[in-house]
């Protein structure tokens, strides 16, 4: 028995040995500056021939204006700053003159510009300390609104300025909305009459009101149990109906309509994830649906008279992320984006079976197929509950080659990773890291249950839901146990710097990108137009000025810092205005105490997030050599 069980064992191994070898996988190994030729183009607003496209893209180092003729000819540069960058909003009616927005080096301060056909630049809302937000042209096309804090710095007026005046020289805004109890105007009928506003109460339940400005009165119109919330989307062209986003006695969001005249409410679109936004096209041919499906947008467009989707033109392994109709209703444009390329342009006439690509925003010394899928993963957290993520896996690793790896998590709370193009992440898989974009407790995008449950746990059962994470990275097999990170910018930093507080022992290293150190003082120290805001985010997070800065104090990483061992490293905007720089310069400060390596890096001309190619190479190439050093080459670093 003991013979033939010992022939069986040889003739096994005997087989194993005549396997052939599998074969190494090598990949192309691409720098920082490789993946920042990359272009990110946003925008897509048509000219009022449909002949061309304005466009922000950062091809220069940061965005500028440009405009693309739809016929694929070469496109055309509008403006050249070197300092600030400017996003395109829209060509003014039958003319070649544009708007677009920029604020002053981070500081959200945004202004509304106007640039000439002679390449002359006008700020339409010069107001010191003040910010401005395009919010349409009117039907007429003889004004345009924009709403503004200018009269108080805590509230956003709606105000109303005429072509004409601003063609004068002599922009006269006029305040059609006097916002003095903190309510957000989200909607305006086509007759402007309507306003549809909203008032925020929590971050998962808020109210709606429809303002009749003729009247005067504001009339209640979400009246309900438990909590909701309510976007207001549109009006309709014969302003009889607003449409409106809920998740009234409903997990996820849907669209609704509310009849004016009567008051009723009737459904017009469900399904069994978050509708994002709704609207129609200029003449109602088209109904245009947004829906959030599982880190993915999944775009429907109805003929409203029929009922029935139009099939929009296939392009393959992509995405299509948005699109945009013409007045007349004829041609389109979409954007269109996978995760291993940067999104691009398409145009596309109604009815066409194949768009026309205007962009090309991949470094053409970059091959796609070495780059990375997003893959949708799912995984259990500590009791038990999935959470949702977004894996990234190096085509190197193997359980022969186990690599590095780092859990990544999103700002907010409550954002979401989502599929799409990021060239960091692509980087990092691309030098051997994998990379978990992990969906905790509390993100959006999986319902308003899932969305919910993390309030007032912050750095408690969010945190677990991310060290759960390594848990799913190492039964991958070609994860190395021993070296996983954690990274993340704003909440994602206040994850990190969590993570390495308080429980140090379960990440190695730790990248922390502008987070929230101090909840205390961020919590006093929020924008001043958040102010309608501010009720909501304090009952999420706890209300400083209460009994709740106890605990506010002990989910705040800066007054447990002694108790981080691992490496950190710290990038920060020093014009941001959300978490302000003396958050990280006081959690480095305090780190550096433990004999902790620490490395911090400073942007002098940056805010809440990075905007200029250069700082973009600087910073996140030093992410890399950072995780180099103390990740991927130190197994057996002294902890």
């Amino acid at each position: 028995m003991k013979r033939n069980y010992l022939i069986l064992l040889i003739f096994v191994v005997a087989l194993v040995s005549c396997e052939p070898a599998k074969e190494k996988i090598t990949v192309p190994s691409y720098s920082i500056e490789q993946f920042y030729k990359n272009i990110s183009v946003s925008g897509g607003s048509f000219s009022s021939d449909k002949s061309k496209l304005l466009v922000s893209s950062n091809e220069t180092g940061i965005y500028n204006l440009f405009e693309i003729p739809v016929d694929g000819s070469g496109q055309k540069q509008l403006t050249s700053s070197e300092k600030e960058s400017y996003f395109a909003i829209s060509y003014f009616p039958n003319s070649d003159k544009v708007l677009f927005s920029a604020d002053q080096g981070g500081n959200e301060n945004n202004h509304i510009y106007m640039r000439d056909e002679e390449g002359n630049i006008t700020d339409l809302t010069p107001f010191e300390n003040a910010k401005a937000s395009f919010w349409g042209w009117d039907r007429d096309e003889k004004s345009f609104f924009y709403q503004s804090n200018k009269r108080n710095p805590k509230f956003m007026d709606l105000y109303q300025v005429s072509v004409e005046s601003v063609l004068n020289g002599k922009p006269n805004p006029k305040l059609i909305y006097t916002n003095n109890d903190g309510f957000d105007v989200e909607a305006k009928s086509k007759n402007n009459r309507y306003l549809a506003l909203t008032q925020s109460l929590t971050t998962t339940n808020n109210e709606m009101y429809l303002y009749d400005r003729r009247t005067g009165k504001r009339t209640h119109i979400s009246e309900h149990f438990g909590d909701a919330s309510y976007n207001p989307q549109f009006f309709s062209l014969d302003n009889k109906y607003l449409y409106y986003l809920c998740n009234e006695d409903s997990d996820f969001v849907y669209l609704n309509k509310y009849d004016i005249e009567t008051g009723e409410k009737s459904l017009v679109y469900k399904t069994n994830w978050d509708v994002w936004y709704a609207y129609h096209s200029y003449n109602e041919t088209y109904r245009i649906i947004g829906i959030n499906e599982d880190g993915k947008t999944n775009i429907k467009v109805v003929e409203i008279a029929s009922g029935k989707e139009v099939q929009l033109p296939k392009i393959p392994s992509a995405d299509i992320k948005s699109i945009r109709i013409t007045k007349d209703e004829q041609r389109g444009r979409l954007v269109v984006g996978t995760s291993v390329s940067p999104n691009n342009i398409y145009v596309f006439d109604m009815g066409d079976t194949e768009a026309r690509k205007l962009t090309n925003t991949l470094n053409p010394k970059i091959d796609p197929a070495n780059l990375v899928e997003a893959e949708v993963v799912r995984y259990e957290s500590f009791d038990g509950l999935p959470i949702p993520a977004i894996y990234y896996q190096p085509k190197v690793a193997s359980t022969d080659n186990k690599v590095p790896a780092l859990v990544w998590v999103h700002g907010g709370p409550g954002g979401q990773s989502r599929v799409g193009y990021f060239s960091l992440i692509q980087y990092m898989v691309n030098q051997g890291y994998a990379v978990l974009a992990v969906n905790n407790r509390g993100s959006s995008g999986y319902g308003k249950k899932f969305f919910a449950m993390d309030d007032k746990k912050h750095g408690d059962v969010d945190l677990k839901d991310c060290i759960w994470g390594k848990k799913f990275l190492i039964n991958t097999g070609v994860v190395d146990p021993d070296k996983i990170g954690i990274i993340g910018g704003s909440y994602g930093g206040y994850m990190t710097m969590a993570a390495l507080t308080y429980t140090p022992d379960e990440f190695k290293v730790g990248v922390n990108i502008f987070g929230v150190t101090n909840w205390l003082r961020t919590l006093k120290s929020i924008p001043p137009y958040w102010e309608s805001f501010r009720k909501a985010l304090y009952a999420e997070m706890g209300d400083p000025t209460t009994q709740d800065s106890v605990a506010l104090y002990n989910k705040s990483p800066l007054f447990f810092a002694d108790k981080v061992t691992k490496p950190l490293m710290v990038l920060q905007g020093a014009n941001d205005v959300r978490v302000l720089q003396v958050e990280s310069d006081e959690i480095v400060e305090a780190v550096k105490k433990n004999n902790v390596p620490v490395e911090y890096i400073v942007f002098p001309d940056e805010g809440h997030g990075f905007r200029k190619k250069e700082n973009e190479i600087k910073g996140y190439g030093q992410i890399v050599n950072f995780l180099d050093k103390y990740l991927k080459e130190k197994k057996d670093q002294k902890e």
